[in-house]
């Protein structure tokens, strides 16, 4: 029965697959090109990144000559993270993790949104299994979640996209910690991380030197299990959102916390809010603040909060993606209009994509829309 089960599936995503092309080429057909979609695609030794252009109704189509070489190696096997992909240099550049070979990628934005290696581009992550970038400025702090050697390592992305690592940066991490995710507030002055095996947040105050400075009391106790991905308010510096994957069945929930200025965490209100969906791993906060989504891996679902002028959450419901569980919904990310919800689909692979009308959200007819052959893909951005 087992058995059955897995080939019936199988055949259902491959099925599933070989459509979604046709579909998004034909929705495309007449729309114009806006801008671009970025996925890591974490290909077994040499990695790449697949590229899209981004039409104005959502759709996407593969820009020619997608994929592209990152010049690392991925591990062909899903990252359980937050922030593998990034943009830096006002748009310019694009860091890529290469988990499967301990490595940091940076590649140039050409005018057509086709990227290219940057010379000599490819550096050290500062230790193994790097899995998350957080990017402000030219400061860059990646996430190493390798048990043999977990940390946060920084670096200064310097002119021409090369990154330099930066001395006295480097953070331990327990061999446990498996941390999920690294990210900077808005202004740059902190810098949190989640340990998804210890459900404990790490934050720290940054110094006019980059280097970190961790909060009285961190790591905090996360107020769920397994804390995944984390995004601070675009409008508000000081509130931070936590999801918490892994409460089980239908036990989902999102933590929402105010940062003081040395790091210090302090819960918001009746924290953390019900999900009422099942592995919420993966959050997107819209520009004006006003609405914060989160990406229900295990059911493949979008929950949507509104977010009150405080930081407390009300979830206003879930739009069940049309593959459901059978997609393996991960990274997510908004159009930089706010109009279009980009997902990032692990088991088919794929990208999913959804109308966004306020807290609203409505998957497109043309969704989703294949990835690479061999792509297990982890983080994505949006142009």
């Amino acid at each position: 029965m087992r058995l059955l089960k897995r080939v019936t599936l199988s055949a259902a995503v491959g099925v599933l697959a070989a459509g979604v092309t046709a579909a998004s080429a034909a929705a495309a057909a007449g729309s114009p090109i806006v801008g671009h979609v970025y996925v890591n695609d974490n290909t077994a030794g040499a990695n790449t990144i697949a590229v899209f252009d981004r039409h104005a109704n959502g759709t996407l189509t593969p820009t020619p000559g997608s994929p592209f070489p990152a010049g690392g190696a991925g591990t062909g096997a899903g990252i359980a993270s937050q922030g593998a992909l990034e943009l830096a240099g006002h748009g310019r550049y694009l860091l890529a993790v290469d988990a499967g070979s301990n490595q940091i990628s940076v590649l140039r934005v050409g005018p057509g949104g086709a990227p290219e290696p940057v010379r000599d581009g490819v550096v050290s992550s500062g230790g193994s299994d790097p899995v998350s970038v957080a990017v402000h400025g030219r400061l860059v702090y990646v996430a190493n979640a390798g048990s043999a050697d977990s940390n946060y390592t920084g670096f200064r992305l310097g002119r021409g996209g090369h990154l330099r690592a930066l001395p006295g940066s480097t953070f331990t991490l327990p061999s446990d910690a498996q941390p999920g995710d690294v990210l900077f507030n808005r202004t740059g002055t902190n810098l949190v991380g989640a340990r998804i095996n210890t459900s404990q947040i790490d934050s720290f105050g940054v110094g006019r030197d980059g280097l970190l400075t961790p909060a009285a009391g961190s790591p905090f106790p996360a107020q769920g299990v397994g804390p995944f991905g984390s995004e601070f308010s675009p409008t508000n510096p000081s509130q931070l959102f936590v999801s918490n994957a892994h409460g089980g069945a239908g036990n989902g929930t999102v933590s929402a916390f105010t940062v003081s200025g040395d790091g210090a965490l302090s819960s918001i209100g009746a924290s953390p809010f019900a999900d009422l969906q099942t592995a919420p791993c993966w959050v997107e906060i819209t520009k004006d603040g006003r609405f914060l989504f989160a990406d229900n891996t295990a059911v493949g679902s979008i929950s949507s909060y509104r977010i009150a002028g405080r930081g407390s959450l009300k979830l206003l419901g879930s739009t069940t993606l049309s593959g459901g569980a059978n997609l393996g919904a991960v990274d997510i990310r908004l159009s930089p209009d706010g109009e279009t919800l980009f997902v990032v689909d692990s088991k088919v692979p794929a990208v999913s994509a959804l109308r966004v009308d306020g807290g609203q959200t409505t998957e497109l007819a043309s969704s989703p829309t294949s990835l690479p052959a061999g792509a297990a893909p982890a983080g994505i951005v949006v142009k």
